[in-house]
């Protein structure tokens, strides 16, 4: 009889609750304008890693009477890995003067970069630093902030708005993925009178665009 592990417990829970990216036919197709301020929250690919706690140890969680904890990005929406978001056409939506803000992780920073190069964008610096108020198991240290970079297409879109809009962003996290509303307020400030678009999208904010599988129309 096969020994029973962690692994075992929750190997088939996490191939039921994993999603898969519909690409193709069914994801929805650029707009045709182009845009001075592109806004992204990638939902990157993790190689199915998942997080787990120590439920899943056999000498802590004896005979797994405990249901064992495991989470994943998959588990809450379609993941996409990078050569597949690379083909994303967004170069034919960028105007030639464009500003690229970036969502990204501590793992996913190197990936971050290559995407805006493959893109078109030259990497700038980081615009927005988010902390979380609350961490998660890290394999380094306790991990708590997630990032937002600047890229830049030609030159900075003109006219400039406000210019102390502040890096740090403190806000406790929400929903899985959900990003604070305070960074698209200060990008909207920045840039006022920019067409403006949020790719990736799961609601509408004034004066934007909005692209993704879970776009409201």
């Amino acid at each position: 009889m096969a020994e029973v592990t962690g692994y075992s417990v929750y190997k088939p829970e996490s191939e039921q609750r994993r999603k898969c990216n519909p690409l193709g036919d069914s994801f929805p197709k650029l707009p045709t304008q182009t845009y001075d301020i592109i806004y992204a929250d990638p939902p990157w690919d993790y190689h199915g890693k998942m997080q787990y706690d120590r439920s899943c140890i056999k000498d802590v969680n004896v005979g797994f009477r405990r249901k064992v904890f495991i989470s994943a990005a998959t588990f809450q929406y379609p993941t996409m890995k990078l050569r597949d978001l690379e083909r994303l056409d967004v170069p034919s939506i960028s105007a030639s003067d464009c500003l690229l803000f970036l969502w990204t992780t501590g793992p996913q920073m190197a990936n971050a970069i290559s995407l805006g190069s493959a893109w078109g964008f030259a990497y700038k610096t980081v615009a927005f630093v988010w902390d979380k108020m609350n961490h998660n198991p890290g394999r380094y240290t306790l991990s708590q902030t997630e990032f937002c970079l600047v890229f830049k297409k030609g030159r900075i879109p003109s006219p400039r708005g406000a210019r102390n809009v502040k890096q740090l962003v403190r806000s406790r996290r929400e929903a899985h993925s959900a990003k604070p509303e305070e960074v698209i307020d200060g990008i909207t400030a920045m840039f006022p009178s920019q067409r403006k678009i949020d790719l990736f999208a799961r609601r509408r904010f004034q004066g934007w665009d909005a692209w993704g599988l879970e776009a409201p129309s």
